[in-house]
């Protein structure tokens, strides 16, 4: 099918229109930084995090307890210190709660066999959900420059890698977890990411006087590679489950998680560079 059939125009349409209604807010409480943006990860958090445990278990108190813990995650990542990820007693909070959901469950009634699974989708909430986008919280802090990067890599790669792969995509390139992935718009992807590092860099000073050049190349060469594996990632989960879409939140994207998949996978690598070039604000 090719890119401009009426269903891959209509999809199209729906992508582009939520994508010109959220790209601005999500700017602007970038840009205001603090608690407002931490804020705002903390909820994409939690949205994300149901996605992913309703694809595979019903929710409970257990799952609900969950689901708020990741939430917690990246808004811990506000008040981290000195460059870290998240603060020191963050991993003295997630012990607690891992205590207090196991104790929940414990009052769960059902058959016993269920409960590792609730658990286990749970703590992958907490991480996949949970750690990564804590990633972005902690990118922020390096300054607004370098989330803006991360969010232009990570978008350049995804819409050249779309409409190469529509436009001239032949060879599969992972048939099994995502049939239309080509690697010819694994190619155009790497195109966008590395343009789309390199443009940013150009239009913000702050970030072209921290970021030399070929820096910026290997940060969205790192990206070319990660944006797609994280959607793979993302593909893995949602065919282990059955689902074609890991929510409706979003149309023409499906759910958040589906969105911010490719984001998730590319910020700590951008995150390590912030860490080692830039200087905490």
């Amino acid at each position: 099918m090719g890119a401009l059939d009426p269903k891959n125009r209509r999809n199209l349409a729906l992508r582009v229109t939520s994508a010109a209604v959220l790209f601005p807010l999500a700017i602007w409480i970038t840009i205001l930084g603090g608690r407002a943006f931490a804020t705002l990860a903390a909820i994409a958090g939690v949205v994300a995090a149901s996605e992913l445990v309703l694809m595979f278990t019903s929710l409970g108190l257990g799952e609900a307890l969950g689901i708020a813990v990741t939430g917690f995650i990246p808004f811990a990542a506000a008040f981290a210190e000195d460059g870290a990820l998240l603060p020191a007693w963050s991993g003295l909070a997630l012990a607690c709660a891992t205590v207090a959901i196991l104790s929940v469950f414990l009052f769960r009634r059902g058959p016993l066999e269920t409960i590792p699974r609730a658990v286990a989708v749970v703590a992958l909430s907490w991480l996949y959900c949970g750690v990564l986008l804590a990633s972005v919280v902690g990118l922020r802090r390096f300054g607004v420059e370098w989330v803006i990067l991360a969010f232009v890599v990570t978008w350049g790669n995804d819409t050249f890698a779309y409409f190469t792969g529509h436009a001239v995509g032949k060879h599969k390139m992972a048939v099994r977890i995502s049939p239309k992935k080509t690697w010819e718009g694994f190619a155009g992807g790497a195109v966008g990411s590395v343009l789309g590092a390199l443009v940013t860099r150009w239009l913000l000073p702050d970030l072209a006087a921290a970021l030399p050049v070929g820096v910026a190349v290997g940060i969205g060469a790192g990206g070319a590679v990660l944006g797609p594996l994280g959607d793979l990632c993302e593909s893995m989960v949602k065919r282990a489950a059955g689902v074609k879409d890991s929510g409706k939140i979003i149309p023409g994207h499906g759910g958040l998680l589906d969105r911010i998949d490719a984001l998730l996978f590319v910020a700590p690598w951008i995150y390590l560079f912030a860490a080692s070039l830039g200087a905490v604000r």
